[in-house]
């Protein structure tokens, strides 16, 4: 046997298999490639390779029966498994019958080499972790980069009661998001309670939180158990969490530290054993830098986060989204589902889209029952979604001027006493990646090359931002 680390291809489509022996072959590995999950298996009697790399799809038995067979009896072989259908799904499944990563057709070769190489490293160190994950969200769709990450993350987090931090602006998806992370948990059978801290008065939140006693303020004429009794054993997603009074923010950190609280009005303590999802569309540091938000609760609050993207920075997902809401629409009404013409779509990839995702499902809705024909036109989408975005050059122009106000008031308004261009930096940086990763179809050389930067620099900002 090779003294190098031998690397197992399986995959149905000849061409993937010569383009991934090429690359290995300028690595330190022994490649040996196969078409079928079956001429792997009868390999496997003679010898067990390092690492394998399968495809999900393939005719006969496909990569998730290969997994599970690997799994059953080499568990200590990492498998890393590529599929051109890159959905929650896939990512979940994946992740749920134990491999190592996932990536989604087209890859970038560069990227597939380090990840076998991280799978080799992990096999060296005897030390698996392998994520799991249970069913899927079919709202959460999307094989845009930004989105691929989202769904790696929740499979990564499928194993861990940890506290998550979702942040994004409004109608990306948090809640959605925070359903999936509970169904892909070892909680996933417990309840799964959400509350919006902007959707309750101030002072109805202590009760709305840990209950009250009968008697504890007007009104209340019986014992009440609160969101966190509710949840007990569960997780309790709390939207909306800059928007939490101080007082509250207290005894929500207590909670956290101490697993039990007092109900209002009570004087037995209550123990609940909760996760915690948070989520914010505002910047909670600017608020912890203005003492409206605990920093002692932020840390505690932050330990995962995790950002989803806005439809912007997805827009080759709209189409697929757009086709999912308006199948959804028609079911919803009973009627017979709109199709949206090339033009139409390609109309609607380039809008700014403001209210994100549901602001595109609220515009399938409406399509749906006010569109005249089967077959949606540019002529049939409503205004609104329009009034964004405009092509003439008088227009890029004073958008380019709103930026750089914005940017203007953006810096008038940090209250940090230095390094205030630091944060700002990184949000250019972060946006600036997303969007060359988008236009390259994931290729970092590509990618990198289109932002004037080296390729070592792009990853190591992907890795600093958690991209």
């Amino acid at each position: 046997m090779s003294q190098k680390p031998l690397l197992w291809v399986v995959d149905d489509d000849e061409s993937i298999r010569w383009v991934l022996e090429r690359a290995f072959r300028k690595q330190p590995f022994t490649t040996e490639s196969f078409a079928s999950a079956d001429a792997l298996f009868q390999a496997l009697e003679q010898q067990q390779p390092d690492v394998v790399l399968t495809d999900v799809r393939m005719p006969g038995k496909d990569g998730m029966v290969l997994l599970a067979h690997l799994q059953q009896h080499w568990p200590s072989i990492p498998v890393v498994v590529m599929t051109a259908h890159s959905d929650l799904d896939s990512a979940v499944q994946a992740f749920k019958g134990g491999a190592f990563e996932y990536l989604p057709k087209p890859f970038d070769v560069d990227e597939a080499v380090a990840t076998v190489e991280r799978a080799l490293r992990q096999r060296q160190a005897t030390a698996p972790q392998t994520p799991t994950a249970t069913d899927t969200e079919a709202e959460l769709i999307g094989e845009a980069p930004a989105m691929q990450e989202v769904f790696r993350a929740i499979g990564r987090l499928s194993r861990s009661s940890v506290s998550v931090l979702l942040t994004g602006e409004s109608g990306t998806g948090k809640e959605l998001v925070a359903r999936a992370l509970h169904a892909h948990s070892p909680r996933a059978e417990k309840p799964f309670v959400a509350l919006n801290m902007a959707a309750i008065p101030n002072d109805l939140i202590e009760s709305e939180l840990f209950g009250h006693e009968k008697g504890a303020f007007t009104g209340a004429d019986k014992r009440r158990k609160g969101r966190f009794e509710q949840a007990n054993g569960g997780t309790l997603f709390l939207d909306e969490i800059g928007d939490m009074p101080l007082a509250v923010q207290t005894r929500l950190l207590r909670v956290l530290a101490e697993g039990q609280f007092y109900p209002v009005g009570g004087h037995q303590s209550v123990s609940v054993d909760v996760r915690i999802i948070a989520a914010t569309h505002r910047g909670l540091e600017n608020l912890v830098a203005e003492q409206r938000f605990r920093e002692d609760l932020y840390h505690r609050l932050n330990v995962i986060r995790l950002r989803l993207p806005p439809l912007r920075e997805r827009a080759s997902d709209i189409p697929t989204l757009a086709r999912y809401f308006l199948q959804q629409a028609a079911i919803e009404l009973d009627v017979a589902s709109k199709q949206l013409t090339k033009a139409a779509e390609q109309a609607m990839m380039q809008q700014r889209w403001p209210g994100n995702v549901r602001q595109l499902q609220n515009t399938c809705r409406w399509l749906t029952v006010m569109a005249p024909a089967t077959q949606v036109s540019v002529d049939d989408l409503p205004e609104d979604i329009f009034a964004s975005v405009s092509h003439t050059e008088e227009t890029q122009a004073v958008e380019q001027d709103d930026w750089l106000a914005a940017f203007a008031a953006q810096l008038r308004n940090q209250t940090a006493e230095h390094d205030v261009l630091a944060e700002l930096v990184e949000q250019m940086e972060r946006q600036a990646i997303t969007i060359a990763l988008e236009k390259t179809g994931g290729h970092k050389q590509r990618a990198a090359e289109w932002l004037g930067w080296g390729r070592n620099t792009l990853t190591r900002k992907i890795q600093q931002f958690g991209l």
